[in-house]
């Protein structure tokens, strides 16, 4: 998390005092380093020259239009999973012939707006969503409904069961056996236009050998194919993993070291590993990273407001909860924790929970930090990716302010919520 250090002992994201945020905007509080953003895609992007990928953002990580900005300024494409985030690149200038459509449950308005607005392909999940493709295109006279098949290869990812996605106990894609007839019925169909083939096996990945597996399993079916069908691309998908633990101290090559104590996957060996295999296809390549372009560049700034021990337990109380941050309660993920002053001498193991009501708002449980007294704040690390993304208004809390930091400029790029205005729209 190289946009973020430690500056006289306080933490700053890139050249702004994250404490004059907190003063000036309030708590809690996303804030993200532009930056980083800048330096992961072009990091990204230098390792796997040699097939001269399009990298496609995945906007689910992280929708706002700054980010989006950011990235379509970049020349990044855009993987999308609805009407509604393909709406958001569009906002933002972004090329919709760099959009790829995926998600295993399109509506038939979604696939009409995905013609309507010219996207690269559809990342098609199942044998009837391409039926249902085939009759929307259909029904618009000479539009053909460009599409990619998302093959399962069955190749097991490892990391938590809610974020795999590549194995038959998962619901995407259409299963690696089957993938061959649904491409022969998908090419005698008029209504189609077969682009492409996609996979992904999952998200949050730290170990090379996924990949690998999983590229060299589809690599003679993406073959047979090519060659019968004409594809014209191979996507690869998403699922490059951050460090989460000890992210700020790593420096700036940090945000690829790998999770806890594994053996580090650095990213010339993620690319040493795909790029020959990639290259001998003398296909495009497309990639879908999200985590791995914003994640480590957001944090979420809290203030403590109590401190309580039961005697068995210590806990500090502060103003964000699981309706900010929800990776914690919903995948046990871990996020590093660090005072945002200067960090007091000793350490004390407390739970940081937030004010939630459910047991479940917990941040971390029994984690050695430093003595924190009422009105210090602290950042949560690694949130920039499936933070404010998987936000909510639980418990009427309205949600955080947005902050986008750039050299020692700063704004908000998404205003704090107002409680008046979680019910709009609603009857009494």
């Amino acid at each position: 998390m190289h946009g973020f250090q430690r500056k006289g002992g306080k933490l700053f994201a890139e050249g702004v005092s994250l404490d004059g945020l907190a003063d000036r905007y309030g708590t809690p509080l996303y804030v993200y380093s532009a930056g980083t953003i800048v330096d992961h895609y072009r990091r990204l992007r230098g390792v796997l020259r040699a097939v001269n990928p399009l990298i496609c953002y995945s906007v689910k990580a992280n929708s706002n239009l700054a980010i989006l900005s950011i990235l379509s300024r970049l020349g990044s494409g855009f993987d999308v999973v609805s009407g509604g985030e393909l709406e958001r690149v569009r906002k933002v200038g972004g090329k919709m012939d760099r959009c790829v459509f995926a998600g295993v449950g399109k509506t038939r308005e979604e696939i009409e707006l995905g013609l309507r607005f010219g996207v690269k392909a559809f990342h098609v999940e199942s044998e009837e969503e391409l039926e249902q493709i085939a009759a929307v295109a259909g029904r618009k006279k000479g539009r053909h409904a460009p599409i990619a098949l998302r093959v399962n290869p069955d190749v097991e990812a490892g990391g938590h069961a809610k974020i795999t996605t590549g194995t038959y106990a998962n619901k995407f894609g259409i299963p690696y056996e089957l993938v061959a007839a649904a491409y022969r019925r998908a090419g005698a169909d008029p209504r189609l236009h077969l682009r492409g083939i996609q996979m992904h096996i999952g998200s949050q990945i730290t170990r090379v050998e996924p990949f690998r597996a999983a590229v060299r399993k589809m690599i003679p079916l993406v073959e047979r194919l090519r060659d019968r069908h004409g594809l014209e691309y191979f996507d690869v998908g998403g699922g490059l993993g951050i460090v989460y633990e000890d992210a700020l101290a790593s420096g700036r090559d940090g945000w690829w070291k790998t999770l806890r104590s594994e053996k580090a996957m650095t990213l010339n060996e993620y690319a040493t590993s795909l790029v020959p295999m990639l290259r001998d296809l003398k296909m495009d390549i497309l990639l879908e990273p999200g985590r791995f372009l914003v994640g480590n560049a957001g944090v979420l700034v809290s203030e403590v407001l109590y401190r309580k021990s039961t005697g068995q337990k210590y806990f500090t109380i502060v103003d964000a909860g699981m309706n900010d941050l929800v990776r914690p309660a919903l995948y046990e993920a871990y996020h590093q924790i660090e005072p945002v002053g200067k960090p007091r001498p000793g350490a004390i193991p407390t739970d940081v929970v937030g004010p939630v009501c459910e047991s479940g708002d917990v941040f971390c449980h029994d984690r050695s930090l430093p003595p924190l007294e009422r009105g210090d704040r602290v950042a949560i690390l690694s949130a920039g990716a499936y933070g404010f993304s998987m936000s909510s208004n639980y418990n009427t809390r309205p949600r955080p302010a947005e902050v986008l930091v750039t050299g020692s400029r700063a704004r908000v790029v998404r205003a704090r919520e107002r409680v008046a205005g979680l019910w709009q729209g609603e009857r009494k």
